[in-house]
């Protein structure tokens, strides 16, 4: 029988997470209101994410501030900053991302 632990796997070295895809979850449920703002938002839209920025964006800054995803600029994550918008001409998603 080999020295490993359970299933074949080696005792002594520690998994690593992937950088992004997988965080805790809400277990206290700390961020329940922006995610049913941003759930209902979608319902309400037929499921156009585009009409729901604005939710999808307080729910991550909500999950960053409450350490339940690494802090991270939101422009990163997709979402533009108010002067990048002015500077483009994009008046489209100017009241979105405010």
């Amino acid at each position: 029988m080999s020295a490993g632990g359970a299933f074949g796997g080696s005792r002594g070295l520690r998994p690593v997470p992937p950088e992004k895809g997988i965080f805790p979850l809400d277990h206290l449920h700390e961020c329940d209101l922006e995610k049913k703002e941003y759930l209902n938002c979608l319902k309400t839209s037929g499921h156009k994410s585009e009409k729901c920025r604005q939710f999808s964006k307080k729910y991550l800054q909500c999950r960053m501030e409450k350490n339940l995803m690494a802090k991270q600029d939101l422009s990163e994550l997709g979402f533009r900053k108010q002067s990048e918008m002015e500077a483009s001409g994009d008046k489209n998603n100017e009241t979105i991302d405010k």
